[in-house]
């Protein structure tokens, strides 16, 4: 066997074992209750982002992240239904990969993490409506339900393992306050009261 195959083996256990680990103690604190085949496919899906092989694909414009919105193209543009269903699962993947782990680059975007949400959990629905009809389908068209349905407290999971530090500035207070608004997110509702701010919707009085 080939010494540097078995350290990468070795390895790449170790990361998902790390995730893995990391997925159920943020869920946990969180009081969020997910299934062990949820938190399998999440784990699996963090470990493979981590080669960029994986997260970047090849264009004429050199090695980029597509956008959702070409994401979802070329599902409408597949030729087959399985060819449609693997488009669809890394729409939602890199959906979902990226409004956890980097939701505050998203500010420098023209999209904000709602949008991410609406398309990751959408793309999660399709594909659990297509899958749950076969037999060897169904326990993955359960996680892909879950998925859907969990979309955003599953983002606040990986908001939580991505979290190595206190809010740096107050700009970063205002894009949590941003998120709450527009997500409802506990999580972002948590860390505002850490930072002494309580989020309260404001509704306009009847006139």
């Amino acid at each position: 066997m080939d010494r540097n195959a078995g350290e990468h083996l070795i390895t790449d256990i170790d990361i998902r074992e790390y995730f893995r680990e990391a997925v159920c103690a943020a869920a946990a604190n969180q009081q969020l209750t997910v299934n062990e085949e949820t938190i399998l496919y999440v784990v699996n899906m963090l470990a493979s982002f981590l080669r960029s092989e994986t997260l970047f694909e090849r264009t004429t414009d050199g090695y980029v992240i597509k956008t959702l919105v070409m994401t979802y193209a070329d599902s409408i543009n597949a030729e087959t239904t399985s060819q449609k269903n693997r488009v669809l699962q890394r729409l939602g993947d890199i959906a979902l990969f990226i409004s956890g782990l980097f939701s505050y680059s998203l500010n420098r975007s023209l999209v904000d993490v709602d949008y991410y949400a609406a398309m990751g959990g959408s793309a999660y629905a399709h594909l659990a409506d297509s899958m749950r009809h076969s037999y060897q389908g169904q326990t993955i068209s359960m996680v892909f339900t879950e998925l859907s349905r969990k979309f955003l407290a599953l983002v606040d999971v990986l908001a939580e393992i991505n979290e190595h530090c206190t809010l740096a500035s107050d700009s970063d207070v205002l894009r949590l306050y941003e998120l709450w608004l527009k997500t409802g997110s506990q999580r972002a509702a948590k860390q505002l009261q850490q930072n002494g701010i309580q989020p309260i919707l404001v509704t306009a009085s009847k006139q």
